[in-house]
């Protein structure tokens, strides 16, 4: 349905949006969104560089059993 809409059906609703919302609101809408984006962004990073730094300071742990005397002597 949205295939064939083109450029001139995208300028329409453009238009439309414009003459409903007006400018002014338009353009504080964007800056939200910009906001957002970039809030996202920050958080990604953010959240990458904790991961990163998480795995870097834990040293690889040993998980094996500790064996009994019983076992050390089958050994």
């Amino acid at each position: 349905m949205l295939n064939n809409i083109g450029l001139p059906g995208l300028l329409l609703i453009a238009v439309v949006v414009l003459v409903l919302f007006g400018r002014g609101k338009i353009s504080s809408l964007m800056g939200e969104v910009g906001k957002g984006i970039t809030s996202f962004k920050k958080g990604v990073s953010e959240g990458s560089k904790e991961l990163e730094d998480q795995a870097e300071t834990e040293d690889a742990k040993d998980v094996t059993p500790e064996a009994k005397e019983q076992d050390k002597d089958k050994v």
